[in-house]
């Protein structure tokens, strides 16, 4: 079985080579052989990449249909004075844009310009993106999709193990491992491939809903949205209580365990059952499941992340699995299933508000002093740590925030929290420059739109969700017109008045810099190479450069130590507290959002690919029988679905795999059917993660308000 779709223009002689590169969505990285030409371009799965051993999802298999996806961005567009945007050159628009940001940073100073990321983007894109902020245009004001997605776990891991990595572990240790449970993720719909793995497993689903995942699962505990937290606590008290922990490994290998268990005392099973609505039985199950079992993982997901607590109900998951003994033990451990491409790579290399590349600190003056003497200049020219993603988006074009705002890879008038506000802020933009290959919903409002090149028409390097460094290979040129995005940001820094060479545009160099850059920090990928890569090897971070010979990379981290100076993870105190906004009289419901199987995040690439549009047109609004029965909702109508920061239109669809109190509705889908027009705006105070998963709704049909 093979995908074909059409793409534009005569490019390069790819009709008789085949080209081995990944797929252009989620954090597997799913290994792929492209073939043919353009117009023509094929593709099937790797039979060998460990990953997904010969297996595509629905968007694998229909990803080469982005390739020549009708109305593709094939020239700049520049707003005119009549409001339209229009074709102009690529000199012309540079030259607009440049002249614009230095008139605005005279005026209003440096950080009155930001920078928007996302976690799709190759390392080498991520890693010219933030040096390009920080040099360039000497501005703080720079942060990425992925604190949307990631931020929580990556809170909660550092601070419990000293380094944050997705899975700290291969992904095929899953294939051994006989338990895992799975809090808040549903990997049957959001990267089927994954599931490969966990066939031997007896599965432990934490999920309001009743997903594939679910389905497939030994045991489902379904709690109350927003209650993650309690229920973790619980399942900790369990296992202390029920003389489960394993003390030796507790005392060896850990701290804290004491201040944890004083948090988590007053969390007695009975009181969890009230709170989360989960039997005290089949919390019972659980732990004993998991404590029973030879090997375990714990794995967490965006549904237990995506809170005002989220950082604290990892936290307590950690606890949970240090409790049993399982991170850094062979064959078992905890671990978070990154979402994007390269969620994982995307903030190690400094697009993150407060990170310079390798993980490194920009409060360090050791890290400022490293990373400036690789880019040549001064470290007291770095600007600090600039505000989160929300944040930075919540204060364009006000008196105090950034006046202009520079997007690559990402498309937040879709995929923000309270879209209609962050739509606002961005129309209050003196500038707005979008780099995209479609026209998505935050292009629609810029003043200069820049076509790049995408996935299968670039060179460069992605880390997948084990932290695997894998090579994006290029199978056709960019079409006419298009640039890749290090050509870009080379253009505009050189009219910024930076030194050519300070921008390289080839990515194997900017991988060489950015090997130097990370060199002793954290995310260490001095050791690693194009040449060792397209050799073939598996290479994982921390990968350090060694004197003598190559650094094997670490697929099991933590199997001799924690990454913290004593060796030892750490437990954390963390104490429950509820959402935000609470169901009431007005707002009767909780309402949570998520993906489907055949879309991916804003869907501003998958909408266009017709199979996929197909399979999954339009929004809906997952309701319970007695739900809708009693709110006098008919399934395949539509309905508003309404909170106190907005409201979007969804097509009512009637299903028990809901719980009474709760409506679903999936984020990918623009306009008025925007799930995030009605998700606020609290945010987690460690990771600034906004809290996606959980909001107070109601939902009516279309024409009555009650």
């Amino acid at each position: 079985m093979s995908g074909e779709a059409g793409g534009p223009g005569p490019r390069t002689p790819a009709d008789v080579r085949e080209t081995t590169t990944h797929c252009p969505y989620c954090a597997l990285q799913c290994s792929t052989e492209l073939s043919g030409g353009p117009g023509r371009v094929g593709v099937r799965p790797s039979p060998d990449f460990p990953v997904n051993r010969g297996g595509l999802c629905q968007k694998g298999w229909t990803a080469p249909a982005l390739l020549g996806t009708p109305g593709r961005l094939l020239t700049p567009l520049v707003r005119g004075a009549d409001g339209v945007l229009a074709p102009a050159s690529w000199e012309a628009a540079l030259d607009l844009v440049a002249g614009r940001l230095r008139r605005i940073r005279a005026r209003h100073g440096a950080d009155a310009v930001a920078v928007f990321g996302g976690g799709g983007l190759t390392n080498e894109k991520a890693y010219t993106l933030g040096k390009f902020a920080r040099v360039a245009l000497g501005t703080s004001r720079i942060d990425y999709n992925g604190r949307f997605c990631m931020s929580s776990a990556a809170a909660a891991t550092l601070a419990a193990f000293g380094l944050d990595r997705g899975l700290p572990f291969p992904v095929t240790d899953l294939d051994d491992s006989d338990v895992v449970l799975l809090a808040g993720a549903n990997p049957a719909e959001t990267m089927p491939p994954l599931m490969r793995h966990l066939e031997r497993a007896d599965l432990v689903v934490v999920d309001p809903r009743r997903t594939r995942t679910a389905e497939r699962a030994a045991l489902h505990l379904q709690p109350v949205p927003g209650s993650d937290l309690a229920l973790a606590l619980g399942l900790l008290h369990l296992a202390v209580t029920e003389g489960l922990v394993d003390k030796e490994y507790v005392d060896a290998r850990t701290t804290g365990f004491e201040a944890a268990w004083e948090s988590c005392a007053a969390w007695w099973p009975e009181r969890v059952e009230a709170v989360t609505g989960v039997p005290v039985a089949d919390m019972r199950r659980a732990v004993r499941m998991l404590a029973g079992a030879r090997r375990a993982h714990v794995l967490t997901g965006r549904g237990a992340e995506q809170h005002s607590k989220g950082s604290d109900t990892v936290a307590a998951f950690i606890g949970l699995a240090l409790a049993l003994g399982l991170p850094g033990r062979a064959g078992s451990g905890f671990g978070t299933l990154t979402g994007q491409g390269n969620g994982q790579g995307g903030r190690e290399m400094g697009q993150k508000a407060d990170q310079l590349p390798g993980y490194r600190s920009l409060t360090d003056p050791a890290d400022r002093e490293h990373v400036a003497s690789v880019w040549g200049v001064d470290p007291d020219a770095l600007p600090g740590p600039g505000p989160s993603a929300y944040e930075l988006l919540d204060s364009l074009g006000t008196p105090e925030g950034p006046r202009a705002l520079l997007v690559f890879g990402s498309n937040p008038v879709v995929s923000a929290p309270r879209a209609a506000h962050v739509t606002e802020r961005l129309s209050a933009l003196d500038l707005l420059v979008v780099a995209d290959f479609v026209p998505s919903e935050t292009a629609a409002l810029a003043d200069v739109v820049l076509p790049v090149a995408q996935w299968a028409e670039e060179e460069g390097t992605l880390t997948g969700l084990e932290g695997r460094v894998l090579r994006r290979r290029a199978h056709l040129s960019p079409p006419p017109g298009v640039r890749t995005d290090l050509e870009l940001l080379h253009a505009l820094a050189v009219r910024l008045g930076q030194p050519p060479e300070r921008f390289p545009v080839r990515p194997r160099e900017v991988f060489d810099e950015l090997r130097r850059a990370s060199a002793g920090g954290p995310a260490d990928y001095s050791g690693i190479s194009y040449a060792r890569l397209d050799a073939g090897e598996a290479l994982h971070w921390p990968c350090p450069a060694v004197p003598g010979g190559d650094h094997p990379g670490t697929p099991r981290a933590f199997l001799d130590r924690f990454a913290h100076p004593d060796g030892r993870a750490r437990f954390a105190a963390v104490e429950h507290r509820p959402p935000a906004r609470e169901p009431d009289a007005r707002f009767p419901l909780y309402g949570t959002t998520g993906r489907v199987l055949a879309q991916y995040q804003s869907g501003a690439q998958t909408r266009r690919v017709p199979e996929l549009a197909e399979a999954a047109p339009e929004a809906f609004v997952e309701v319970h029988p007695d739900t809708a029965r009693r709110l006098g909702l008919a399934d395949g109508a539509l309905a508003e679905v309404a909170s106190v920061h907005g409201s979007s239109r969804a097509r009512v669809r009637v299903t028990r795999t809901a719980r009474e109190d709760t409506v679903f509705v999936p984020f990918h889908y623009p306009g008025a059917a925007r799930a995030n027009l009605f998700t606020g705006d609290a945010l987690d105070p460690r990771s600034r993660m906004p809290e996606f998963k959980v909001s107070a709704v109601r939902v009516t049909p279309v024409g009555e308000r009650p």
